[in-house]
């Protein structure tokens, strides 16, 4: 396989509605940080391409697209090493999406601050970029609209997709040349079903407690 679709944007910007979305379209499997949860044994390949030794047929070696984090962090590189994806870049506002990240992959109890292994050193490196601020709105925002800015200029337009998911199959499907399903567009990961995983992963995790 070989990837077809490389999604720029950052967590938190619909992208779990969007790998839902592109494997409708038939643009997968579609990866994305629920990937890695599920596929601990990943981790390893994504270290080594978090300190400079990144083997991208391995670590999509099953995939046809990809998107949100840890994915998105390399998307030059991806752009690079697959000439002809196409990259599709997710935004909303702003402080809608610091508020987001906040109830979400940021919160106290998120999985982002696992230390164990094999989350732990992963996500040492994947939060990297927001240490020192991540809960500070000015920094974070900031952060967020530098990271689309940068896109922005360094992907040729003709080869990007600038794309909110509240604008639905439209301009997805015109810019990937691929009919309009039938069916609504894909709506998940909403803060409350977040909220609700994070949740029983946790009390998974506990210890039993003996009466």
């Amino acid at each position: 396989m070989g990837l077809k679709v490389i999604g720029s944007g950052l967590g938190r910007t619909g992208t779990l509605s969007l790998k839902l979305a592109l494997e409708q379209l038939g643009f997968g499997p579609c990866h994305h940080m629920a990937e890695v949860i599920q596929h601990p044994e990943s981790v390893p390949k994504w270290i080594d391409a978090f300190e400079g030794r990144p083997d991208w047929p391995a670590i999509f070696a099953n995939y046809h697209s990809v998107i949100d984090h840890p994915g998105c962090g390399f998307y030059r590189e991806l752009a690079a090493y697959y000439p002809e994806a196409k990259v599709l870049h997710s935004v909303r506002d702003p402080d809608a999406w610091f508020e987001s990240t906040q109830a979400s992959i940021f919160a106290p109890d998120s999985v982002t601050f696992d230390p164990d292994p094999p989350f732990g050193p992963f996500f040492a490196h994947a939060t990297r970029p927001f240490m020192g601020g991540i809960h500070d709105r000015g920094f974070m925002i900031d952060y967020f609209k530098r990271h689309n800015a940068e896109v922005i200029r360094s992907i040729p337009p003709q080869r990007l997709l600038v794309y909110e998911v509240t604008q639905g199959w439209g301009p997805l499907c015109e810019f990937l040349g691929v009919p309009v399903p039938g069916v609504p567009f894909p709506r998940a990961n909403t803060r409350e079903e977040f909220a609700a995983r994070t949740a029983a992963r946790n009390a998974a995790r506990r210890p039993t407690q003996k009466s």
